[in-house]
This record gives structure tokens, C-alpha cells and sequence, in this order.
């Protein structure tokens, strides 16, 4: 605050050091004549005066509270400024803001959760939406093995704003398109079909809506799994006998349609 000892006039520096602004902040103020030093040097330089100090507390302040310029100007300058308006309003900014950067705070802390763990579900949400064998445990080993890549990221980003009844929507695509695969078998759809490829598609669809985009040879890599994997091949020969090794064949022969041979594809 200012005192007597200050009637004589502190530099800009010394009004920087003090008030803890600027000297281009105090330059631009008094270029726009916000808060003029009352005196000036024999050579020219600017001198505050305690009461040049006092009116740049008040500013000070001000702009702390988030009051723009021209609105302090108006604060200090018009005798018929409605200051309390001026403050309680700004107050109703301050709240809505504070608001805005918790809801912010809440989506940050989603967004952390979902790349370290994937899924933003208990364990009985999940058993709930995909059924009681579900191993809620294989996200985790999915973040071990797959943290560090785009797909992993690009799925965290889309699991930190799905709800619960959203992750059954997809549960519910994923148990349609899984019987329709069932369908296929048992009318004796051949690979390469037109019947066939339409449901490729239909998953590479679903998954890239569901996941993270997935590319036609990610697709290959992703059918080689099914039939190898033990825990995805009982998955899809618990639908129907041999329907692991029918969707890698079905899949491989939508590949080879597109110009991939699914011998060589690869990741990406």
C-alpha cells in the first residue's frame, strides 16, 4: 500500500517491485490513460505519487477479481458506475467459471483413469453388460501390452465419455453382429461371399465405432487372433463350432478382395 514516504514519487521499476505488475503492464496503462504517473523526471521518466499508487492498487485488484480494463475504467472513473453491479456480476462469472473448470477437473480425472485402465466400469458393470464370464481383468492386460500405442490412446479417449448405457449399446451390436456370424455358419455362407463380406465389413465397422479405427490389414491381424487365441477362439466356437476358423477365412478373403494379401499383412 502506499505511504507518506512516497510523495516524492517511485519509479516504474520500483511501482513493478511493489504492486507486483509488470513495467509494459504500467507503460500500457498509462499509454491508454488508465493510470498516468502524476509526475516526471527532468529527464523524462515517469514518477508515481501515493495517490498515483493508491489508483493502481485499486486496479490491481480489479483485474484480479477478472474485471476487464475499460470496465475498471468505468469502476474508477464514472461517479454513476454501479461498482456493487460491477462486482456481483463478475462474482456470477467467477462461479460459472469455477463450475466449468470443475467439470473440466472431473473429465481430466476420467481421461487419466481411461488411459491407465481402459474401461470406466466396476467389475460388476461389466459382468452386468457383457455377461458373468467376462474377465474384467483383461483390460489391464490389454494397458500392459498395448499402453503405449496410437489405438490404445485413441480407445482411452473414446472410454472417458461413454456412459454405462452407451458401453451396453455396443455390448448389444457386438451380441447381434456375433449372432448373425452364427446365422452365416449354419446357412453354410462361404468365405468371399457376398454375404460373407458384408458381415467383415459390418465388424470392421462396429469395431472402428466401438474402439479405435481399424484399418482392413488391422483387420487381418485382428482374424489371425481370433483363431489362434485360446480365449477368443472358445468365444467364437462357444457361437458356433469352427466359426473362429470361418470369420479368419472370411475375413482374410475380404482382404485379398481389397488388394491385401492377409499372408503379409501387418499392424497398420
Amino acid at each position: 500500500m502506499p505511504n507518506a514516504a512516497d510523495a516524492d514519487g517511485l519509479t516504474v521499476g520500483q511501482v513493478s517491485t511493489r504492486l507486483g505488475v509488470t513495467v509494459r503492464a504500467l507503460h500500457h496503462w498509462d499509454d491508454i490513460g488508465l493510470a498516468r504517473p502524476s509526475l516526471r523526471t527532468a529527464a523524462g521518466y515517469r514518477l508515481y505519487t501515493a495517490g498515483d499508487l493508491e489508483r493502481l492498487h485499486r486496479i490491481v485488484v480489479y483485474r484480479e477479481i477478472g474485471l476487464g480494463l475499460e470496465r475498471i475504467r468505468a469502476v474508477l472513473d464514472d461517479p454513476t458506475a454501479d461498482v456493487l453491479g460491477a462486482l456481483r456480476a463478475q462474482r456470477t462469472q467467477v462461479a460459472q467459471r469455477i463450475d466449468r473448470l470443475r467439470q473440466l477437473s472431473v473429465g481430466l480425472d476420467r481421461m487419466i483413469d481411461a488411459h491407465e485402465r481402459g474401461l470406466l466400469l466396476t467389475a460388476e458393470q461389466q459382468a452386468a453388460i457383457f455377461g458373468p464370464e467376462w474377465n474384467a481383468d483383461q483390460h489391464a492386460q490389454a494397458r500392459q501390452r498395448y499402453g503405449d500405442t496410437a489405438q490404445w490412446q485413441q480407445y482411452a479417449e473414446r472410454s472417458a465419455s461413454r456412459s454405462t448405457e452407451e458401453w451396453q449399446a455396443v455390448a448389444d451390436a457386438v451380441a447381434d453382429l456375433d449372432r448373425a456370424l452364427g446365422y452365416a455358419v449354419d446357412a453354410g455362407v462361404t468365405p468371399g461371399s457376398p454375404e460373407a463380406d458384408h458381415l467383415v465389413e459390418r465388424h470392421r465397422e462396429l469395431f472402428s465405432s466401438s474402439y479405435f479405427p481399424l484399418t482392413r490389414q488391422m483387420q487381418v491381424c485382428l482374424g489371425r487372433m481370433f483363431e489362434a487365441d485360446p480365449a477368443f477362439a472358445a468365444h467364437y466356437d462357444g457361437i458356433r463350432a469352427g466359426l473362429a476358423t470361418w470369420f479368419r477365412r472370411s475375413i482374410d478373403a475380404s482382404a485379398r478382395a481389397h488388394g491385401i494379401d492377409p499372408d503379409t499383412a501387418t499392424w497398420q
